[in-house]
């Protein structure tokens, strides 16, 4: 079974020119597909002298092991490594890589094509950093995220490079050199692109971080945002689930948890560290579709 997300796009806008009964685009046979036994329609064009199938336009194409795409999408967003999919699944580790990324282009392409949230306008939303690294903790990496406050849908992200920060500060550069710093900018990138999503004047919730006050005020004007003091991170959430009493950002700390928990290279303990921050990313925005398609049930789609 193929994954509900990918992009058939192309293959449905070719399925539609290639009609047969014109005078250009005649049907010229089928072949049976070997990944899959299934039966796929070849056409042929008298103009270009070309032959070309419904298939040829797809992101899948070349694929030998496509029925797995979708239990493959399913054990990445469930805290699953690359080694124990290819364990479980009786594969090649390289194909196991090979499915990782393939899955992680075509999410971040659809989360830029607003294919992960609702045909509406999004509501009140929060939005904070969390913290990881790359190979080392001497190359720490940011994550901006945006969480809507009332479904915990996750509307969008954005990962940063950032410099290391107190007694490994020095060690790091003097090891890998200056790090350049990308939260101020890609924070303003996120926030740009949560308001084409959310035009209406919004409440906007965040911590009492001070470099959040202007990019909020330059993008969201007419928007009310109230921020709050950080808590005491439980022991159980390790940081991301607050304890005492009520959180106002529980939707958005309730949520990076979950990434905690399910991306195996964001738990607090874990050797299945990231080795390239695009991975990463990757790795997030297959999270996404599986956290907002499958785990939110009080989400719709159609509206």
């Amino acid at each position: 079974m193929n994954c509900p997300f990918l992009l058939n796009t192309l293959l449905q806008e070719a399925k539609s020119e290639f009609q047969p009964g014109t005078h250009v685009v005649i049907r010229s046979g089928m072949f049976l597909r070997r990944s899959d036994h299934s039966k796929i329609q070849r056409f042929f064009c008298k103009t270009c002298r070309k032959s070309f199938s419904t298939e040829t336009t797809s992101p899948m194409k070349f694929q030998k092991k496509r029925h797995l795409n979708d239990l493959v999408f399913s054990l990445f967003g469930s805290s699953v490594s690359q080694r124990r999919v290819a364990k479980l699944l009786s594969i090649n580790r390289k194909t196991a890589v090979r499915k990782f990324v393939f899955l992680g282009k075509i999410c971040l392409k659809d989360i830029e094509s607003k294919k992960h949230i609702p045909k509406r306008a999004i509501g009140d939303f929060i939005f904070d950093e969390m913290e990881t690294f790359e190979h080392t903790k001497m190359k720490p990496l940011s994550i901006a995220l945006a969480v809507e406050e009332k479904t915990r849908l996750i509307i969008d992200f954005k990962v940063s490079a950032m410099r290391a920060k107190g007694l490994l500060a020095e060690r790091s550069r003097k090891k890998y050199g200056i790090r350049k710093d990308e939260r101020k900018k890609n924070l303003n990138l996120l926030l740009s692109r949560l308001k084409l999503l959310s035009p209406n004047p919004v409440m906007i919730k965040s911590d009492m971080n001070p470099h959040y006050l202007n990019p909020v005020r330059k993008i969201f004007p007419k928007s009310f945002h109230q921020t709050f003091k950080g808590k005491r991170g439980c022991i159980v959430g390790q940081g991301e689930l607050k304890s005492g009493g009520f959180d106002p950002l529980f939707s958005f700390n309730h949520t990076a948890a979950m990434l905690r928990a399910n991306i195996n290279r964001l738990a607090r303990r874990t050797w299945s560290t990231t080795k390239k921050s695009e991975c990463l990313s990757y790795h997030i925005a297959i999270y996404v579709f599986y956290h907002n398609l499958r785990l939110l049930k009080n989400v719709s789609f159609l509206t």
